[in-house]
């Protein structure tokens, strides 16, 4: 697109925002569900099914895959090894996000980044249909999931530098998304736990497949795309960038540095598609009127808490702005991984009254996710919006994409931290999380008042 379409004017809205969010948004909703629908059954696939001996000799690769794996995780098997290629599957699918922003803002352009990651998507998840081409499957995820990542820089391409409404629109877009997560792991995990595997893989792949069409549907209503094409008499392309300024290259400095520091207080989060799930298969009590619920559902309960808890934070935020100054994102971030921390410590109380093999009630549970969602809901939505606003024009997709690189270092910390599981006892495990995450806490805080200028509002963003 060479100029604003008519659709993006401030008079034709949807839900008080531009109508392209709703389009990117129920884009995303099936984005979701296809990767929470996944990610609710892999780790589970893999231990109860895919690496028992019988099925693990039919992956094509999967021994040079495995040797490579060992540098990373040690020779791990069993529920270590399951551990760990979640966890290398959820880092990479937040990591090449980082990439896909190169990709975007250099060679396809937004528009094509996101129709081409989204078709891979939809082939990836009918390949984990064939337990030979596990691997292929998910070298087509990790590679599509970065590609259509950009849709969050799509986002912030859709308000002014200086408009507010952009920290409650990655609000908004969080909170739609939050119906798939609760939606995916009763469907995808139903189907998977108790029909068949691939019946919960195949679900996924449908429902990316109705994203796709969302998306192509609702093109008109996008921003345009920075990287703006001019053919010249040659008919080449000529990329029309902004140059980066001496401010520009400060912050994103500053906002590399952070990176690392959030992806230590996304570490309680993350552990939900992971040792949680096992955990949590171990010690609930899910027998309900004879029948035992399927475990993956643990994340749908996980959304419907998180999707109440945004509400309230978003809520708490505006009643607050209202009688006193509303805190930097940075600060607002420090805040929340300090109540996150809480979350594991909960799951570290309930691990005591599981000693001697003994099971807890999902109250447990349930107070481990209003802990941790409250942290959560002040972290990555305001976090993401911290970066979307401080993201110089010129590198905006990959900078907002760096965002999501803190996914990948805490999905890699992960990957070890799980495979302590079955090492250490639980309440040393849980409380190992809680420390970790607070002390992330601390660190945003501290950088907040470090970086406070550079990071102030009026600077550059996408």
């Amino acid at each position: 697109m060479s100029e604003t379409p008519d659709s993006l004017r401030t008079d034709r809205v949807f839900f008080g925002h531009p109508r392209g969010l709703g389009y990117l948004a129920f884009t995303e909703v099936w984005v979701a569900f296809s990767y929470y629908g996944m990610q609710s059954l892999l780790v589970l696939y893999m231990t109860g099914y895919l690496l028992l001996p019988g099925h693990q000799e039919h992956i094509l690769g999967f021994g040079p895959f495995r040797a490579f794996l060992t540098p990373l995780y040690g020779p791990v098997s069993g529920q270590a090894l399951a551990s760990a290629i979640t966890a290398l599957y959820g880092a990479l699918a937040f990591g090449t996000p980082l990439l896909g922003g190169i990709v975007a803002d250099r060679w396809l352009g937004r528009t094509r980044s996101i129709i081409l990651g989204s078709a891979l998507m939809t082939l990836g998840h009918f390949l984990m249909a064939f337990e030979a081409s596990f691997l292929i499957a998910l070298l087509c995820l990790v590679t599509g999931t970065g590609l259509a990542g950009v849709m969050k820089a799509q986002i912030g391409g859709l308000y002014p530098t200086e408009d507010t409404r952009r920290a409650d629109a990655f609000q908004i877009y969080t909170l739609v998304v939050q119906l798939a997560v609760i939606v995916a792991p009763i469907v995808c995990g139903f189907l998977g736990e108790k029909v068949a595997w691939h019946w919960g893989f195949g679900a996924a792949g449908v429902g990316m497949a109705f994203g796709l069409i969302i998306y192509l549907s609702g093109r008109r209503w996008m921003p345009p795309d920075p990287m703006a094409r001019a053919s010249n008499a040659k008919g080449a392309a000529k990329i029309e960038r902004p140059p980066m300024t001496p401010k520009d290259w400060r912050t994103v400095g500053v906002l590399a540095l952070l990176v690392p520091v959030f992806a230590l207080s996304f570490v309680g989060n993350n552990e939900i598609f992971n040792a949680y799930l096992l955990w949590g298969r171990d010690h609930y009590q899910l027998q309900f009127f004879g029948q035992t619920l399927p475990v993956s559902w643990l994340i749908s309960l996980d959304a419907i808490v998180s999707s109440v808890t945004l509400v309230a934070v978003v809520v708490f935020w505006r009643w607050w702005a209202r009688r006193r100054r509303d805190p930097d994102e940075i600060v607002k971030a420090g805040i929340g991984a300090l109540i996150a921390a809480g979350g594991p410590l909960v799951l570290a109380a309930a691990s005591l009254q599981a000693v001697g093999g003994h099971k807890v009630g999902l109250v447990w549970g349930l107070g481990f996710h209003i802990v941790n969602d409250i942290g959560f809901a002040m972290v990555y939505p305001v976090g993401m919006a911290l970066f979307s606003r401080a993201a110089p024009p010129a590198l905006g997709a990959t900078v907002i994409n760096s965002f999501t690189f803190a996914i990948f270092l805490a999905n890699l910390m992960v990957g070890r931290l799980a495979g302590l599981l079955d090492k250490m006892s639980g309440p040393a495990f849980w409380t190992m999380h809680g420390l970790l995450v607070g002390a992330a806490g601390v660190l945003l805080l501290v950088c907040g008042w470090l970086f406070r200028r550079t990071l102030a509002p009026g600077g550059s963003a996408a």
